[in-house]
């Protein structure tokens, strides 16, 4: 008899949820790289929002899971723990292009739940103190009179964002990318110091980098933002691509996706959350804190958006000559 009313108990429990946490409750946020880049940036300002905001009773635990540029932490979440309800993970927008490439294997932008859109960085191209080239008509036509002496750098190789941002500007400019000149590095600041010493002439980053390698004294100039619209801030002089004559954009979207099998209830308290969340001043200011620009979106909206830049991504990547998904 007891056994059957300790089973019966344990039924009730799990029926009314309480065997579980709530989706809000021993919360982890997975950046899909090591410590220290733009992944863990966005799971930090996550957690620091949740949590001052009250959102959360206890810090959102960051754990890392590096390899393929998200591929890894991507597969992970679709096959081996797509149901629970308490994680989140990171994404940006160089996952989606990665998607649009077939760079995470057998599963595409359709495996999992997107969650928010919480800010987003735009690119930027980036020329020495003093260059002569003082605008993109000044680089277009450099490229035009001799690719080869007009060297981009970036801290990406073939086919990455930053390459893709290079391979914009050159075909604006009337060039076919495949004849311009490429030099992939390890990271950001490698390309900015290759652009100082003269080893490059222009170097194809994020806005917010250019705006912090201002700050801290590098010899450099912004010839464009990639954005549809002067950025605020300490960029705020820089023209867009767009006034220029070259119609380029490239918004780098930063934010969090959740596994499918997720319950659509647990899904909308996090949706509903994000929601809360982003529309407060203090989740604004954390935002501006980490040099990103004001993005938000959820839910269905978001889900709507990713597929339409997966899409936009493989075409730009086919156009490139590069691989796509099928």
């Amino acid at each position: 008899m007891r056994t059957r009313l300790s089973l019966a108990a344990l039924a009730f429990a799990v029926g009314c949820g309480l065997a579980q946490a709530a989706p809000l409750e021993k919360t982890e946020c997975i950046a899909p790289a090591k410590p220290g880049g733009g992944f863990d940036v966005t799971c930090k300002l996550a957690q620091s929002g949740l949590l001052d905001g009250k959102f959360i009773s206890t810090p959102m635990r960051v754990t890392y899971m590096p390899g393929g540029i998200g591929a890894v932490a991507y597969n992970a979440i679709v096959a081996q723990r797509p149901a629970e309800d308490n994680t989140i993970v990171a994404f940006s927008g160089g996952s989606l292009l990665n998607l649009a490439q077939g760079k995470f294997g057998r599963y595409n932008e359709n495996e999992v739940r997107w969650l928010a859109g919480i800010g987003t960085d735009y690119g930027a191209l980036m020329v020495a103190q003093d260059s002569p080239l003082k605008n993109l008509g000044d680089l277009a036509a450099a490229m035009k009179a001799d690719p080869t002496k007009v060297v981009f750098g970036a801290g990406g190789t073939v086919g990455s964002q930053d390459w893709m941002k290079s391979a914009l500007t050159a075909k604006a400019a009337g060039l076919d990318p495949r004849r311009m000149r490429f030099v992939a590095f390890e990271g950001g600041g490698e390309a900015i110091t290759a652009l100082q010493g003269g080893h490059v002439q222009v170097v194809s980053g994020d806005a917010s980098e250019a705006e912090e390698q201002l700050k801290a004294g590098a010899k450099i100039r912004v010839l464009a933002v990639l954005a549809a619209e002067r950025l605020p801030g300490g960029l705020a002089s820089v023209p867009t691509a767009k006034e220029q004559g070259m119609n380029v954009e490239w918004p780098i979207i930063r934010g969090f996706y959740m596994g499918p099998k997720v319950k659509d209830a647990d899904f909308k308290v996090w949706v509903d959350t994000f929601d809360k969340m982003m529309a407060t001043p203090q989740f604004a200011k954390l935002r501006e804190e980490r040099s990103l620009y004001p993005f938000a979106m959820t839910g269905a909206k978001l889900d709507a958006y990713v597929k339409e830049r997966v899409k936009a991504y493989r075409q730009m990547a086919k156009d490139m000559g590069l691989n796509v998904a099928k």
